[in-house]
């Protein structure tokens, strides 16, 4: 693993432990294996939101005024397609003022290199606090791509969440990009020779949507 570990966050949550295992459990069906993934971005989204920067406001309550706050920033997320679309109805539970861009990254299996389709973002990106949603960050090839995509569009805050990451992808990550923030919620053994993450819990894209 990267040396530079200041930037790397595994979150350590009793709720969190459980729900990874409910994830890593072949017999879980689609529709809890996707409320899950929403649980988990929840407790992600509230962890890396601590960081957030406010700006004090009036608030003019029932009875007086008193002293309120809103975000200084605003807040981007980009779930890298597909997988990382599951991960966005939980932070949009904790972050609903977020606006969402999508980047589509498809890797090739025979290169396992990362290949884009598709990418839109707001024009607030350049402002913005951005992050990115990928449930899992394998080799760090896509990922690393998505950051490169960012900065070249004008970035200067991003931020990634993944729900599961292993050592090969962090220290792809945090080599092409040691300015990078990376928040997880399991940190797990190795990459096989397929690209997968062991344990791993598969392809959370197709467990997400019912498409194994």
């Amino acid at each position: 693993m990267s040396n530079n570990t200041d930037n790397f966050f595994l979150i350590d949550h009793p709720l969190i432990k459980r729900d990874i295992s409910i994830l890593r459990d072949e017999n879980t069906p689609q529709e809890l294996f996707r409320a899950v993934v929403k649980r988990i971005s929840i407790i992600l989204a509230n962890e890396i939101s601590r960081e957030f920067q406010v700006t004090r406001i009036d608030v003019r309550t029932p009875l007086e005024l008193t002293v309120g706050h809103v975000l200084s920033q605003s807040v981007v997320l980009v779930p890298v397609l597909r997988a990382g679309l599951g991960m966005v109805a939980g932070f949009l539970e904790i972050i609903p003022e977020s606006k969402v861009g999508h980047i589509g990254l498809q890797r090739d299996e025979v290169t396992l290199k990362p290949v884009e389709y598709y990418f839109k973002t707001p024009k607030e990106i350049i402002d913005s606090v951005v992050i990115i949603l990928d449930p899992m960050l394998a080799t760090g090839g896509s990922a690393s791509e998505a950051v490169k995509f960012l900065k070249e569009r004008g970035a200067k805050k991003i931020i990634f969440a993944c729900i599961v990451a292993c050592p090969e992808g962090v220290t792809n990550l945090t080599s092409n990009h040691p300015d990078l923030k990376i928040f997880c919620a399991a940190f797990d053994r190795q990459l096989n020779n397929k690209g997968y993450i062991l344990p791993g819990l598969g392809d959370a894209g197709d467990r997400t949507f019912g498409t194994l």
